[in-house]
């Protein structure tokens, strides 16, 4: 286990700073890789792709304790040759999240070096780790199909709690303001633990050969995310990251009681920017910022409202990262890839909607968001090259 979010390396401590930075930055540019003296596009109108961030820092002064050594200046070369990743929790969206995990895989040269993740993104990200370190890059790809294929097919009420896809106002208005914790959940979380288990080989976690991992759960006990490191994932620290307060019971862990560790840091990025080794980190990004429409109706106001509580600290420690820049000691690239541009109309859909139709559309889009992200020259901001091209079309059998 990593540690909380407390003292040194809590939001709190940089929650001030990130707080007043909200309002007035912007840091994610249409262009790839700006020059540091342009001034950043507005978020408003943002192009459907990658987004850079460059340079970011890789000191975040009372967040971030060890600087990257000065020597780990950033690569010119793209694709990047070693890339660690943040995987955004959304329910069902994270599908879009399998797709562009899937075309990274398709890149030998691509190396995987930290993954960090909340809630449905935990999920992605043990998929991803349990996979590469058992059977190599096709190990992960088959793992992650197998299972978003059988959440297709199961469609079922533990589907969804599976990968975390009930906010905790929008349970009490699906199903009353009376329901108990755990009343949904008759057999507690043996049921879900076993599907968890049945995908997903905890003990490979430890291998040398995986990729290092930042699991994200929130303590109730005073509302702080919890970092659990590979050594100190198990089946019980997935459950926690994905558990929805209000159909689920508490999560135990060493005598404390954990929830979705998307209501903390969604995904945890300042954290991953001290752990990672390498200097450039993707962000995937599943859950809309943007919504063009005033909701009037109860769940379509829950709906808003649990899309804008599961960007608030993620926008957090953006802005906590862009307020360090003028103390970088090295250069990161921060790129994003949205769900929201590439899926119309995203805003207006159901994170817990399980259709086949809508998922395969998410994988799809991934896919496709994907192969412009690595066809684009983050230098210069050219176009993706015919064969990425032909990679985003070629989408494989769902089987």
């Amino acid at each position: 286990m990593i540690g909380t979010h407390d003292g040194a390396g809590s939001l709190g401590a940089s929650g001030s700073a990130a707080s007043r930075l909200l309002s007035t930055t912007n840091i994610w540019s249409d262009a790839p890789s700006p020059p540091p003296a342009s001034a950043p596009a507005p978020i408003s109108r943002p192009a459907p792709q990658a987004r850079s961030v460059a340079p970011a820092v890789a000191r975040l002064d009372s967040a971030i304790t060890e600087p990257v050594p000065a020597g780990q200046a950033r690569s010119g070369h793209w694709p990047p040759r070693k890339l660690s990743l943040a995987l955004q929790g959304g329910g069902t969206f994270a599908a879009f999240t399998w797709g562009v995990l899937e075309r990274l895989l398709e890149e030998p040269d691509i190396a995987i070096d930290t993954i960090s993740g909340a809630s449905a993104g935990a999920v992605n990200a043990l998929l991803l780790a349990c996979g590469l370190a058992e059977g190599g890059r096709e190990g992960a790809r088959s793992r992650l199909n197998r299972f978003w294929v059988r959440l297709m097919h199961e469609a079922s009420f533990r589907s969804l709690m599976l990968v975390g896809g009930f906010s905790p106002a929008g349970s009490s208005v699906a199903f009353g303001p009376t329901l108990r914790s755990g009343q949904f959940d008759p057999f507690d979380l043996d049921p879900l633990r076993q599907a968890l288990s049945r995908d997903i080989n905890f003990s490979i976690l430890r291998d040398a050969r995986c990729p290092k991992l930042l699991i994200a759960a929130t303590r109730i006990r005073d509302g702080q995310q919890q970092i659990f490191a590979n050594d100190a994932i198990t089946a019980d620290v997935a459950l926690a990251s994905t558990c929805p307060p209000l159909v689920h019971c508490a999560v135990e862990i060493d005598g404390e009681a954990y929830w979705d560790g998307g209501f903390g840091g969604n995904p945890p990025l300042l954290r991953l920017v001290q752990e990672t080794a390498a200097t450039d980190l993707l962000l995937v990004q599943v859950t809309p910022t943007r919504d063009s429409y005033v909701p009037i109706t109860l769940a379509a106001i829950d709906r808003r409202l649990d899309q804008i509580m599961a960007n608030a600290a993620l926008n957090a420690e953006i802005a906590a990262i862009e307020w360090a820049q003028s103390r970088a000691t090295a250069s990161l690239r921060l790129t994003r890839i949205a769900a929201e541009d590439s899926v119309d109309g995203l805003a207006q859909r159901s994170s817990t909607d399980l259709g086949r139709g809508f998922i395969r559309l998410l994988h799809r889009s991934g896919r496709e968001a994907a192969a412009r992200w690595l066809g684009q020259d983050a230098r210069a901001g050219a176009a993706p090259s015919a064969s990425a091209q032909a990679s985003a079309s070629s989408e494989p059998a769902l089987a």
